[in-house]
């Protein structure tokens, strides 16, 4: 109760303090920085009764990432109104992925990116007019899929564009 009185004093006699020491005559000056003395005096005192709390010391402990950090290469591709990408999943795959689509004369190359920071971070897989999309992973009986919502020309041949081999079309053993 005591520090919510001083902030009230300091609130209303504060202003008043200033507006006296420079419109005020000569005793009111000399009352306006005796008030202001006395209120300072009085935070420094309650600085000595109610320290400030020392802030709570952060315990580091070991947590397990949620997903491993990975560059996925496609199993299988299969182009129609979206690309939908497969691969092999991750005993720990990601909830997210990032998907980087190029067109690059017939090609279609596409980067895949797998990690916790995904959404949180720049994208490092910045190219000249591509396409990023941030997307989420479906686990489907031991494969990883991924729909990216970009309609691919049948002519146009997916490409994995770190390694540069062709991604094969989907099949039913492929997934």
């Amino acid at each position: 109760m005591l520090a919510f009185s001083l902030g009230v004093a300091w609130l209303l006699l504060g202003p008043l303090c200033l507006w006296l020491l420079v419109r005020g005559r000569a005793g009111e000056r000399v009352g306006a920085v005796v008030a202001l003395a006395l209120l300072e005096g009085g935070t420094i005192a309650m600085s000595d009764i109610h320290p400030a709390m020392p802030p709570a010391h952060a315990v580091a402990a070991h947590v397990e990432p949620s997903c491993d950090e990975r560059v996925p290469v496609p199993r299988s591709a299969k182009v129609g109104r979206e690309i939908v990408l497969t691969w092999p999943a991750a005993p720990h795959e990601c909830q997210a992925a990032e998907a980087v689509v190029r067109t690059q004369g017939r090609k279609m190359l596409v980067w895949l990116y797998e990690g916790p920071s995904i959404g949180r971070r720049v994208s490092v897989l910045t190219v000249r007019h591509q396409h990023v999309f941030t997307l989420p992973v479906r686990v489907d009986g031991g494969s990883a899929v991924l729909s990216v919502p970009m309609h691919g020309n049948p002519h146009e041949v997916l490409t994995d564009g770190r390694t540069g081999r062709r991604i094969p079309a989907h099949s039913p053993q492929a997934a």
